[in-house]
C-alpha cells in the first residue's frame, strides 16, 4: 500500500495570525528622538516626525497609529524616555502592529535595552523596521544582525 502525501497550504499568517491574502492595514507607528536641544538636531526631529507621518498615511496597507518622539534625550537608556516607554506599553496592549524607525540607534543605544524591548514586542506580535540598516525584526536574521 503506497502512502499519499498532501500537502496543506498555511490558511493563517504565522505573525499575525490574519488570514493570509487579507487586505487588513497594519496599525503602525513612527519612533522618533533627538539627543540634543541643538538648532540642527530640533530640525532633524520635526523632519522625522513630518516624514513618518506622511510616509505611513501614503500606504494604504498601513494605518498611522501616531508618531512617538523624544527630544533632547539620549539614547543609552529607556529609564527617562517617555515617549517610546509610552510606544512600548501601547504595542503591548495591542494598539501598534509596526514600528518604523530611522535606524537601530535612534530605537537604543543600549544593545540589552534593545534587544529585549524587540523580543517583548515580537512576543506581542509587533515587528520593528529599521529603515537605514533594512532590518525587519520579524525576518530570520533580524535579531543576529542588530
Amino acid at each position: 500500500m503506497a502512502i499519499q502525501i498532501i500537502r496543506l497550504p498555511a490558511t493563517m499568517d504565522r505573525f499575525t495570525a490574519d488570514p493570509i491574502g487579507s487586505a487588513k492595514p497594519r496599525r503602525t507607528a513612527a519612533y522618533a528622538r533627538v539627543s540634543t536641544d541643538h538648532a540642527d538636531q530640533l530640525t532633524s526631529y520635526a523632519a522625522q516626525v513630518s516624514y513618518y507621518t506622511e510616509y505611513i498615511k501614503s500606504r494604504p496597507e498601513l494605518d498611522f497609529v501616531g508618531v512617538y518622539t523624544d527630544e533632547g534625550i539620549t539614547g543609552t537608556s529607556t529609564v527617562h524616555r517617555d515617549g517610546f516607554r509610552q510606544m512600548v506599553a501601547d504595542a503591548v496592549s495591542g494598539k501598534i502592529d509596526l514600528i518604523i524607525t530611522k535606524s537601530v540607534s535612534r530605537f537604543a543605544r543600549n544593545t540589552v535595552d534593545s534587544l529585549s524591548t524587540i523580543r517583548l514586542l515580537k512576543e506581542h506580535g509587533v515587528e520593528c523596521y529599521f529603515e537605514k540598516e533594512n532590518i525587519c525584526t520579524f525576518d530570520s536574521k533580524g535579531e543576529l544582525l542588530l
